[in-house]
């Protein structure tokens, strides 16, 4: 079915699983459906299929929650969680017994084990050969069955999906699969196809990893005679190498992104937009225009490949297009473990003042925090090695002779410490670096650093002073 066929409204879902945290393939898969959902008007559904007890933790929940909220994809209505639906995936099951489209199983373990065993050694596919399946008297009461799927054996299934095209499986290939174990509760097969019903999905977006389960779930759904969805597979993420995204290639979740590596939340959306799917030669694509333009029809068949290079520069871009108050607010956290103490008020003031001259050299909010370090930092300053080094031979005397000059300013501004500075290498007869960079390492400790000159703005006229004179000539 193709999604003119489809008259509905447009109604996507995102289903993860709550065992772990928001996986990055999983995010660009919610974002494809969310995005899907808003260019055509329509509902984008979220489902916390946490069938899974054992593993599905609140917090794992919690995670998710937080991180779609953090990239900006909302949904409509409040999330649905698996679990409550099970007394009526139940009652489908039931339903498709009566019909003629399941039956009840009761092969013991043992028997399966036998049946496996007999296609291994013919070395052919196993397929569940039930005595169940076409009508035999049941056994005596009280011995545990389980539901199975009455799966067609002849002809093909074909699915027209959005992405891979037209998909074809022989039936033969299908397998009656269990709908209801032994214990009365649903098997994923079931409760995802139910849930999907019931919630009016009419458009199911996932990785193509599920693909092969769609020609499964879509023999429940003709059984019970619902309306098929249409099925868009999107490849699967791999690495810069092609292989398997892992997490050495950055296979982490979206909130590592974000408290981690220093990720704002709208180049992670764009970076995960333009991962396998793309809009001519835009790189940079706003939230509205993503809207705008989203087609499935432009996702590509093979897999896309991430590249965290890519992702830092794309995160630099937006880290020179934020606001300065906001990125302030970003970074103070980041501080406050490399001063062992946090910011006060009017030191967040001076690092959004600050960021003007930091923000254009920095990839990650990590970086922005690194090289802000050098505002904050008591006297007398620790020193890196590259800053020692411009701090020996004819520094100490350079930095004397522009004390000198500095203190004698009555306005502290770019300009006028430029203009003094340069003063002092021409009476030196030295070149401006020959001054600049000491200068630069005696204010800040480091080899680099923003503009020598906003430095001094920055830091002040009586701060500045100071840390030259903790360099100067004895």
């Amino acid at each position: 079915m193709s999604a003119t066929t489809d008259s509905r409204p447009v109604v996507t879902r995102f289903a993860p699983s709550p065992t772990g945290f928001l996986h990055i393939g999983n995010a660009r898969t919610g974002l494809f459906s969310w995005l899907y959902a808003r260019r055509h008007g329509g509902k984008a559904l979220l489902r916390i299929e946490d069938t899974d007890k054992a593993r599905s933790t609140q917090a794992a929940i919690d995670v998710i929650l937080d991180g779609l909220a953090w990239l900006g994809i909302d949904w409509d209505g409040h999330e649905y969680y698996q679990s409550q639906f099970w007394a009526r995936h139940a009652e489908v099951a039931h339903e498709l017994v009566a019909r003629g489209g399941a039956y009840r199983c009761y092969m013991s373990q043992e028997e399966l084990a036998q049946q496996r065993e007999r296609a291994q050694a013919e070395r052919r596919p196993w397929r569940v050969d039930s005595p169940w399946r076409d009508g035999a008297a049941a056994p005596e009461s009280g011995r545990p069955f389980v539901v199975r799927l009455k799966a067609p054996r002849e002809g093909e299934t074909v699915i027209d999906d959005l992405v891979q095209g037209r998909v074809t499986v022989r039936n033969a290939e299908l397998d009656d699969m269990v709908l209801l174990r032994s214990d009365g509760t649903p098997t994923y097969m079931l409760a995802v196809v139910v849930d999907d019903h019931d919630m009016g999905v009419t458009h199911v977006i996932r990785g193509d990893d599920h693909l092969n389960n769609a020609f499964r779930q879509l023999a429940i759904i003709k059984a019970m005679g619902w309306p098929e969805p249409t099925y868009a597979h999107i490849p699967l993420i791999h690495g810069p190498d092609g292989a398997k995204l892992s997490k050495r290639h950055g296979a982490l979740g979206v909130d590592a992104y974000r408290d981690n590596l220093g990720i704002l939340p709208e180049a992670l959306f764009n970076y995960l937009l333009r991962l396998g799917w793309g809009h001519g030669d835009d790189e940079i694509i706003s939230r509205d225009q993503a809207v705008a333009w989203f087609d499935l029809a432009d996702v590509g068949k093979a897999p896309s490949r991430f590249d965290m290079k890519k992702l830092e520069n794309l995160n630099g871009h937006y880290i020179r297009e934020a606001d300065d108050g906001r990125l302030a607010g970003l970074v103070a956290p980041r501080l406050e473990p490399l001063l062992g103490r946090p910011l006060g008020s009017e030191e967040i003031g001076l690092l959004a003042r600050a960021m003007p001259e930091l923000k254009p050299r920095a990839k990650h909010l990590n970086e922005l925090a690194e090289n802000a370090v050098f505002l904050f930092k008591a006297r007398p300053l620790d020193f890196d090695e590259k800053a020692l080094g411009l701090l020996a031979g004819e520094a100490p005397r350079l930095l004397t002779r522009a004390y000198a000059v500095l203190t004698t300013l009555d306005e502290w501004t770019a300009a006028t410490t430029e203009a003094a500075v340069r003063g002092v290498a021409e009476t030196a007869g030295v070149k401006l670096g020959q001054v600049a960079q000491p200068l630069r390492a005696a204010l800040t400790g480091r080899a680099t650093s923003p503009g020598i000159f906003d430095v001094l703005v920055l830091l002040g006229r009586e701060e500045s002073l100071a840390r030259i004179a903790d360099r100067m000539e004895a």
